[in-house]
C-alpha cells in the first residue's frame, strides 16, 4: 500500500512566494525606471537643438561680446 501523504503545491511553498516576490519587485522597478525615461525624452523632445544651444550660449555669454570675449579676455598675452 502507498502512504497517503498530503503535500503542499509548489505555489504555497516559501521559495516560490520569495521569487514571486523579487520577481514582481525588478518588474516593476523596471517600469518606472522606463517611464521615468519616456518623460526625460519628452521633455528634451519639446526643445529644439538649436534653441537649447541658444539657451547655453545666453547663461555662458558676456555683457561685451559673447563667448569669445570672455575666453579672450581670460588670456594672458605677454607683449
Amino acid at each position: 500500500s502507498l502512504s497517503a501523504q498530503i503535500e503542499a503545491p509548489f505555489y504555497e511553498e516559501w521559495w516560490f512566494l520569495l521569487v514571486m516576490a523579487l520577481s514582481s519587485l525588478i518588474l516593476i522597478l523596471l517600469v518606472v525606471f522606463a517611464l521615468v525615461l519616456h518623460g526625460q525624452s519628452k521633455k528634451y523632445k519639446n526643445c529644439s537643438t538649436g534653441k537649447t544651444i541658444s539657451n547655453v550660449e545666453e547663461s555662458v555669454t558676456l555683457d561685451n561680446g559673447g563667448f569669445t570675449a570672455l575666453e579672450l579676455n581670460s588670456r594672458h598675452l605677454n607683449i
